[in-house]
């Protein structure tokens, strides 16, 4: 199975540009047989994608906070549900049903789940990597910080073992699809 967790918002009051984006990447997964883990709520951008991969044929994984169901927010395109009681377990049991992440625009909570997943790489939990999906700019500034921590000396390492980032959905596709390539040796 190459599974994929997404983060991002779940705000319906957004650029039109970050739904096509959204919806874009979600069909290509849906037709290439990638397994979408999201964080199952019917709104916004977490929507859309669910949406765009059932509709090209893929399977969603939906990991859902009680109080995302107990107001009735839980999308109708999860095929496999899994129930948690908070937003430490969300990202705990998406951590563990995914191979990769990917960051679309989102707020705070995306990037909760963003460092989340970083920090837990550094010291060694897991050696998972989160893709910047930068649609129109969207990540310019947060690369800026990450950059003048790396050239501070606050990152240990290279901080692109953890982050890569796709400005396109031609280096998106890239991305997704490289990092599930067989390797040959």
């Amino acid at each position: 199975m190459k599974s994929v967790a997404i983060f991002c918002s779940a705000n319906e009051n957004i650029e039109p540009i970050f739904f096509r984006r959204t919806q874009e990447l979600g069909e290509y997964m849906g037709r290439n047989g990638y397994t979408l883990v999201f964080g199952g709520c019917n709104m916004g951008l977490m929507e859309c994608a669910a949406k765009a991969v059932k509709e090209a044929g893929g399977k969603t994984v939906g990991v859902i906070p009680s109080k995302i169901e107990e107001h009735g927010r839980v999308s109708e395109y999860v095929d496999e549900k899994i129930f948690v009681s908070s937003l430490s377990e969300r990202k705990d049991a998406m951590m563990q049903k995914a191979d990769i992440f990917i960051a679309l625009p989102g707020g705070i909570g995306t990037l909760d789940e963003v460092f989340t997943v970083a920090a837990s790489s550094t010291i060694g939990y897991h050696d998972k990597r989160v893709i910047f999906y930068n649609v129109n700019g969207f990540w310019d500034n947060l690369i800026a910080v990450i950059e003048q921590m790396q050239a501070n000396g606050f990152i240990r390492g290279n901080y692109k073992k953890y982050f890569v980032v796709a400005n396109t959905p031609e280096e998106m596709k890239l991305a997704l699809d490289d990092f599930f390539q067989p390797t040959l040796f």
